[in-house]
């Protein structure tokens, strides 16, 4: 048997699909909050393997959230204007995710020195790729609050985007302390 194609060619006149089936120019606020949360899984992919070379038990977790950003998307791909009780029920995103992150955040916080300054994107690879990881994070966020005050996406979402972005902040400054990477604090510049 033939493999299937990877292109479909549905997509070269500028629009694509929905999960609901609705056709919107590619350029669409949903469609820029599905790159964007692409985006964000790829960056923390890439941290999850500089962490996995430097043995951090942390990157299941990291798995973990790369499989609920699928459930992000599937959210944001199901506009609620257009969504049926059919696609509402298998595309849900409930508060839990939240709380677990939350959770997480409180395990590594603990662990940690308190903040004194404001810390540079650094700390080695592990935890330099964890804050881009963050940057990517926020950015994702603010394609999505636009959504959820639309009506068009559930607003856990963009609490669970909120929430990820400082437990990847946390999660880079344990991958520092662990490693015994010294963070790069910011020193304001002579006038």
């Amino acid at each position: 048997a033939r493999a299937p194609r990877i292109y479909t060619r549905t997509g070269d006149s500028g629009f694509s699909s929905t999960f609901t089936g609705e056709r919107r120019p590619k350029g669409d606020r949903i469609f820029e909050a599905l790159g964007a949360t692409d985006e964000l899984s790829s960056a923390i992919g890439l941290a999850g393997e500089f962490s996995s070379e430097k043995g951090h038990t942390f990157v299941g977790q990291l798995h973990k959230v790369q499989c609920m950003l699928q459930d992000v998307g599937s959210n944001l791909a199901t506009p609620l204007s257009s969504a049926r009780e059919a696609h509402l029920k298998r595309t849900s995103f409930s508060e839990k995710p939240v709380l677990e992150l939350e959770q997480w955040i409180d395990s590594y916080s603990e662990q940690l020195p308190p903040l004194r300054a404001f810390i540079l994107p650094s700390g080695g690879r592990s935890s330099a790729a964890l804050h881009f990881s963050r940057a990517v994070c926020r950015r994702a966020e603010r394609c999505v609050v636009p959504l959820v005050q639309a009506g068009e996406a559930d607003p856990n979402v963009a609490k669970y985007l909120n929430r990820l972005s400082d437990y990847l902040f946390v999660l880079a400054r344990y991958a520092a302390m662990k490693e015994g990477k010294e963070e790069k604090i910011y020193v304001k510049p002579e006038p």
